[in-house]
């Protein structure tokens, strides 16, 4: 026997409830986009990561 594709992880679902949100997220999957996005502006995000910046500051820096 194989094992099943969806898995409930948290409560119980009947197996209506598991066939309905198969057949969205498989419809979902069929979907075509209907027209590409077009990106324009900047390519780089308009924030930065923490993790990345220099470790100090000085205390008179209008940045947070």
């Amino acid at each position: 026997m194989t094992p099943p594709d969806i898995r409930v992880e948290k409560g119980h679902a009947e197996p209506e409830e598991v066939a309905a949100i198969t057949a969205i997220l498989l419809a979902r999957a069929a979907a075509r986009p209907t027209a590409a996005p077009s990106h324009r502006g900047r390519d780089k995000a308009g924030w930065r990561r923490l993790e990345r910046t220099p470790g100090f500051r000085a205390p008179h820096s209008w940045q947070d």
